[in-house]
């Protein structure tokens, strides 16, 4: 059983790699060059190069979730009592049904792969991702703290009530709001670091 979760742990961080590598190249990466391409190279990257990587999004947050399932069912106990697991939990589930449940969906809609509205499905999908990257700074912070810090939450405090609570919101933003200071990538980087802070001491002295 140790080898077992050994192997399922190795995984959970190679498919968490390619997940927001592909997370941090759509953001960062392709989403400038789109706004620079040419006409000609547009068209070749939404037919060809994005159904590709979006492949390798969609699939990579598939098992990174199961494994990471996985781990919280078997490792179970003192772990599921961690304020650090279940914020960074929530969030890498948040992340994982934004991909599957708008990102996905309205990603095809933009590259012309199925019928309906090519602009607001990529708006839809663009305030989705830009939601997912900035979850991903505090998830990566909790998942390691779960482990290096050790705190662990005697029943729900305070602390985990609230932080608990800014994630939902967010995350309702990220369904129906707009972007705000997500829109550049410079924003989405500052406001993910803030995130990270805020939510790291919302559990520390609350």
């Amino acid at each position: 059983m140790e080898e077992l979760n050994f192997i399922v742990r190795y995984g959970h961080l190679l498919f968490g790699i390619t997940w927001i590598g592909m997370l941090y190249y759509f953001n960062f990466v392709q989403g400038g060059y789109f706004k620079a391409a040419t006409p000609e190279g547009l068209a070749d990257a939404k037919a060809k190069l994005a159904p590709s990587a979006l492949w390798w999004f969609r699939w990579g947050a598939m098992f990174t979730f199961l494994t990471g399932l996985y781990l919280l069912h078997t490792l179970g106990g003192t772990l599921i009592a961690n304020d650090y697991i279940m914020v960074g939990a929530l969030l890498g589930t948040f992340m994982f049904l934004n991909v599957w449940l708008v990102i996905w969906p309205a990603q095809k809609i933009a590259l012309g792969m199925v019928e309906g509205d090519g602009p607001a499905a990529g708006a839809k999908a663009l305030l989705a991702s830009r939601t997912n990257t900035l979850f991903s700074f505090p998830m990566a912070y909790f998942m390691l703290a779960s482990a290096h810090k050790k705190q662990y939450a005697d029943g729900l405090d305070n602390g985990l009530y609230i932080a608990l609570a800014v994630v939902v919101i967010l995350e309702i933003n990220a369904l129906m709001g707009k972007q705000g200071p997500m829109a550049s990538v410079k924003g989405v980087i500052h406001s993910g670091v803030a995130l990270t802070a805020i939510l790291a001491l919302t559990l520390h002295y609350l």
